[in-house]
């Protein structure tokens, strides 16, 4: 079980980006820290660094900092990670997926799978949940019958084709919406005539469910679809002192939002300290950015007023960009 507490910066430390994962694997406790890292390869190294000198904060949970780290410092900036949230995988989810795809009776273990006729990926967490209950088993999927479409968001349609039924089924359509959010995804699915969906989505604990994924399902419902929830993770607030690295910073030039349940975990811990989001803005004159429309609406119901939100949201080098658009137009200005 992977918790999160909060430390102050050591100077001493380097977090090499090649090694994160093997770092927050050899450690039981991820620590929210000053990131530091850098890579053998010298990716970008001729690029103008459009970020240089800033520090850019991110709430991010550990799934998805390894890219950020990296396309922030490809742009020369120092990247600050203060995740709020945790993902992971229970015991319980863990029970949960495998019974969607497996029956285990006195013949063996049989397929589930063929009463479904899509599953809809919203975040890398649910496809990883699938590839932990399909590792070392067969194929779930029969290979004769209809299309069996597989819809994922952006880039973490990559993960999906790595997932050993969507290779070796000729049955399997993949489906990656033009617009990466849900909404986007709904709207490719297209009508489903009373067809099911697996929907493999988070189990929040320690803060109110957003509304991504609720609306979600209703779409899909309002486009005929029979929609399965499945609780395939957990994600859960990262605990009250997560903010506390933040708080002691003295220079935050940007923090970037990449769910709403990031922004709601930040707030949660600011107000444990007696801070609220005003007052913790005002210490820093930083821009605000929100990694899609999503995440912008969602902070903008919690009272967070987003300064940049990222066109380009099929990856998170769209907010990045965003970012620099948005400081090179005001060294316009001036």
């Amino acid at each position: 079980m992977v918790s999160v507490i909060a430390c102050n910066f050591i100077p001493s430390s380097r977090l090499f980006s090649s090694n994160f994962n093997t770092y927050l694997n050899k450690n039981k406790t991820t620590m929210v820290m000053t990131v530091q890292s850098s890579t053998d390869e010298k990716v970008g190294e001729e690029k103008i660094k459009r970020l240089l000198g800033r520090k850019i904060a991110f709430t991010t949970p550990s799934d998805y900092a390894t890219r950020l780290i990296h396309l922030i410092e490809q742009e020369g900036a120092e990247p600050l990670w203060c995740p709020t949230v945790v993902v992971e995988f229970t015991d319980h989810t863990k029970q949960q997926v495998f019974k969607s795809i497996w029956e285990e009776n006195n013949v063996g273990t049989e397929t589930l799978f063929d009463q479904y006729s899509a599953i809809a990926f919203t975040s890398r967490a649910g496809i990883t949940a699938f590839a932990q209950a399909l590792e070392g088993r067969g194929n779930p999927l029969n290979e004769k019958g209809d299309t069996f479409v597989v819809g994922a968001l952006g880039r973490d349609a990559q993960l999906v084709r790595d997932l050993k039924f969507c290779v070796e089924n000729p049955r399997v359509k993949t489906l990656v919406p033009t617009i990466a959010t849900p909404k986007g995804l709904v709207d490719e699915l297209g009508d489903g005539h009373r067809r099911k969906i697996l929907c493999p989505v988070p189990l929040v604990l320690g803060l109110d469910e957003p509304s991504v994924v609720p609306d979600f399902l209703m779409a899909l419902q309002a486009k005929g679809w029979d929609a399965v929830r499945l609780n395939a993770y957990v994600t859960r607030w990262a605990g009250s002192d997560c903010a506390q690295m933040l708080l002691g910073m003295s220079q935050i030039d940007a923090i970037v939002f990449t769910s709403t349940a990031e922004i709601q975990g930040l707030l949660k811990s600011l107000c444990s300290f007696g801070v609220d989001w005003n007052m913790f803005k005002g210490r820093h004159p930083m821009v605000v950015a929100a990694h899609g429309p999503v995440t912008a609406s969602g902070a903008q119901r919690l009272g967070v007023q987003i300064d940049v939100v990222s066109k380009q949201f099929h990856s998170f080098a769209g907010v990045i960009d965003a970012l620099a658009l948005s400081w090179s137009s005001v060294n316009k200005k001036l």
